[in-house]
C-alpha cells in the first residue's frame, strides 16, 4: 500500500487525529474551554450524516442541526492533512474542477442538509487515536515493532 506524504505540515494542537476511514472523515478534536476533554467527530461519505460527541460518550452541545465548531475544525484540518482534492473525493462531494478548500467543501456539503447520525463511531476512532499515541512513547529504534510486522518489507531492507 503506498503511503501518502501529508499535503502540508499540520498543527496538533486543536486536532490530533483524523482519518479518511470506515466510509467517513473522522478524527478527535480538543475541547476549547476544557484540556481534558477531547471530542470524536465523523462526517460520512456521501450522505454527510454527522456526529460528535465526548471520549466518554456525551453529546456535542454545539450539534443542533448543523455541523458543530468541532467538525468543521475537523475538516479544516483534514484538508490541511490530506489536501482538498482528496477530502471532497473521499466524501463524495462534487466540486467539479475546482482546487477545493475547507470552505467549499462544507459550503457544498451544508447544501445537502446533512443530519446527525444514529451511528456514533467514538470508541474505535478513540481507540485508534490512543494506540497512535502509544507509538509516540516508544522509544527510538530500527528494530522492527511487532505489531508492525504485517507490512511488506521496503526494498532498502531486502
Amino acid at each position: 500500500m503506498r503511503v501518502l506524504p501529508a499535503a502540508r505540515p499540520r498543527k496538533l494542537a486543536k486536532v490530533p487525529f483524523v482519518e479518511l476511514a470506515d466510509g467517513r472523515l473522522q478524527g478527535v478534536v480538543s475541547s476549547g474551554s476544557d484540556i481534558e476533554r477531547v471530542y470524536v467527530s465523523s462526517v460520512a461519505a456521501g450522505d454527510f450524516a454527522f456526529a460528535c460527541s465526548t471520549n466518554n460518550n456525551r453529546p456535542c452541545g454545539g450539534v443542533r442541526g448543523a455541523f458543530c465548531k468541532h467538525i468543521e475544525a475537523m475538516i479544516d484540518e483534514a484538508v490541511v492533512q490530506y489536501g482538498g482534492q482528496r477530502v471532497a473525493r473521499y466524501l463524495h462531494v462534487d466540486l467539479g474542477s475546482m482546487a477545493p478548500n475547507a470552505t467549499d467543501i462544507r459550503s457544498l456539503m451544508d447544501q445537502v442538509r446533512p443530519s446527525a447520525s444514529a451511528a456514533k463511531p467514538a470508541a474505535q476512532v478513540f481507540s485508534r487515536f490512543l494506540r497512535h499515541l502509544a507509538y509516540l512513547e516508544l522509544e527510538p529504534t530500527t528494530e522492527p515493532l511487532p505489531e508492525l510486522q504485517w507490512f511488506a518489507p521496503s526494498r532498502a531492507a531486502v
